[in-house]
């Protein structure tokens, strides 16, 4: 019976060291085959129990290298099977790139779209505020007009008057006919009419002939009278 080495070291158990040792000093018999050197162990220097454990181990390893040996050869790479995996990892990688970019122009188109609906917010805040100045403007302007219309007219009114007063205070004037002359309301020229009416008899600047009121500009004065 023939022993590899790892085998008579594992019955024997003796370090391989000292089994080279011992094949130095030929004091083993062993044999050389394709490479692999066999020690020959007699059947009688094993027991029972060895013989079948080192007959097992031995049927397996040889079931074992006729099946490798049997087994498939795998083919051989040649330049065209490389040349396919790379065309194949770079078709992968192109689609990943598209998928990339696309990713990204999504992220682009979003991002410039949120910036859109910020700006149109901003827009639509700073025309608010515009629209609302706007009107604030408006009606100052209409304000500013009415107090200088207003302004116009008192200043119209009181030069009217103070044209219109030194004619009459040379001479006598009826107060329906002078009431005519002022720029008043019908109400205002009631109210003045009735406060002569009150006063008349006890004050002498007030004159009645025919029925009617006179009043003498040239010696009174009737501001207080005339007042509205």
């Amino acid at each position: 019976m023939r022993l590899t080495l790892d085998e008579y070291s594992a019955h024997f158990k003796m370090s391989k060291e000292m089994i080279n040792s011992k094949l130095r000093a030929k004091k083993l018999n062993y044999i050389i085959e394709d490479g692999v050197t066999y020690i020959i162990v007699t059947r009688s220097s094993l027991d029972s129990d060895k013989r079948s454990e080192v007959h097992q181990q031995q049927t397996e390893k040889r079931q074992e290298e006729k099946a490798i040996k049997n087994a498939p050869a795998k083919p051989k790479t040649t330049v065209a099977m490389v040349l396919s995996l790379y065309q194949r990892e770079n078709q992968q990688l192109k689609e990943k790139i598209v998928q990339l970019e696309a990713k990204i122009d999504k992220l682009i188109d979003d991002k410039e779209q949120m910036l859109r609906d910020e700006m149109s917010k901003i827009e639509q805040v700073y025309s608010t505020k515009d629209e609302q100045l706007k009107n604030i403007l408006e009606l100052i302007n209409t304000k500013l007009i009415a107090e200088k219309a207003q302004t116009v007219h008192e200043v119209e009114t009181l030069q009217n008057r103070e044209i219109e007063e030194p004619k009459k205070k040379n001479e006598i004037v009826e107060l329906k006919s002078y009431l005519k002359t002022l720029n008043l309301q019908p109400y205002q020229k009631k109210v003045i009419k009735r406060r002569f009416l009150a006063v008349y008899g006890s004050d002498i600047r007030v004159l009645k002939q025919n029925g009617k009121l006179y009043l003498d500009f040239s010696k009174y004065d009737y501001s207080d009278l005339l007042e509205y």
